[in-house]
């Protein structure tokens, strides 16, 4: 029972019997198809990412030529000029507009957008940045075979999707209603695990191979991580924050509320996303955030003021964020 052991219950791929039936050759083992992925996934990158960034600047409130900058993350496409570029076009964005790609991270680079985006924000007063993930399993799809029944467990756990979120300091509160401050952020790879999530681009798409001992490698470092994320505020029990973390399965996230001891229901926003979405790579730690922001909005004044976003990937990295609910 796959949805049983990855506790996905849907996900949404741009995958169809139609691009199958248009890209037979898909289907069919050894065959150089990356030309043909890359046809199918810039195309459906781009369309996730305006779609999710017009909702955004939507709910926001303000103009799109407001947006100074634009922090693009994807590990699903490759093309010059990139994917950055189509959508400041088509959100009609001034062509000023900073860019920053960012490109094949993986499961990190939401966080590593969040970061990135936060930098910008404070150091360009009166910015406003648009952070947008966008990500497709095409180019890792392979045609499934009984010598690789581990990629099944995949094709059950990752899923395609997009978000988009705008940073910004000094909100104006007379039009923007900000939920959450990045309040401390760190990116740290730990040194010799840089085999553990492996990716390599083929002429049959991108390979991965991920290693068994990846949960552990998490569990032995967790701790010292999120310690150091904390230790910018006054908190020092795991349980009095509230807690959103990239879902890049089930193990990961028992292996962190074992280490940590925390309270079962300290992780409910990630499983929710995990069981809603699948592992989305970038986009997930947002769809995270987003139920968190509906569960502390629910609590009122007796939510957790801070918190903890958290993301692995390739490296293996770690990517942490200290936020403040407000």
């Amino acid at each position: 029972h796959l949805g049983k052991t990855t506790t996905v219950k849907r996900r949404y791929t741009v995958l169809s019997r139609e691009i199958l039936d248009n890209y037979p050759e898909l289907a069919s083992e050894g065959s150089p198809t990356i030309k043909q992925r890359l046809e199918i996934a810039n195309r459906a990158v781009l369309e996730m990412a305006l779609e999710a960034s017009l909702a955004c600047i939507k709910e926001w409130g303000r103009p799109a030529q407001d947006i100074t900058h634009i922090v693009y993350v994807s590990s699903s496409e490759i093309r010059l000029p990139g994917g950055d570029l189509y959508l400041a076009t088509e959100l009609g964005l001034t062509p000023d507009v900073g860019r920053v790609m960012l490109y094949f991270l993986g499961c990190y680079g939401g966080a590593t957008g969040l970061r990135v985006a936060k930098d910008i924000a404070e150091n360009n007063p009166g910015s406003r940045v648009l952070v947008t993930t966008s990500e497709t399993t095409i180019l890792g799809f392979r045609p499934p075979n009984k010598d690789r029944p581990y990629d099944l467990v995949g094709a059950a756990l990752f899923g395609d999707g997009a978000a988009a979120v705008i940073i910004g300091s000094n909100p104006d509160l007379s039009r923007e209603r900000p939920f959450m401050e990045l309040n401390y952020a760190v990116q740290q790879f730990l040194p010799g695990t840089h085999t553990v999530i492996d990716g390599g681009l083929t002429e049959e798409g991108i390979n991965f191979k991920l290693g068994r001992d990846l949960p552990q490698k998490i569990e032995d470092n967790i701790e010292e991580f999120c310690k150091k994320l904390m230790s910018k505020a006054s908190v020092n029990n795991y349980n009095d924050m509230f807690w959103a973390v990239h879902p890049g399965g089930p193990a990961i996230l028992n292996r962190l509320e074992n280490t940590l001891k925390l309270n079962s229901e300290k992780l409910e926003c990630s499983r929710r996303a995990l069981m809603d979405f699948g592992n989305v790579s970038s986009n997930t730690i947002f769809y995270v955030m987003e139920y968190m922001r509906d569960e502390l909005k629910s609590k009122g004044r007796g939510g957790e003021e801070w918190g903890l976003a958290l993301a692995f990937g390739p490296g293996i990295t770690f990517e942490g964020i200290l936020m403040r609910s407000l």
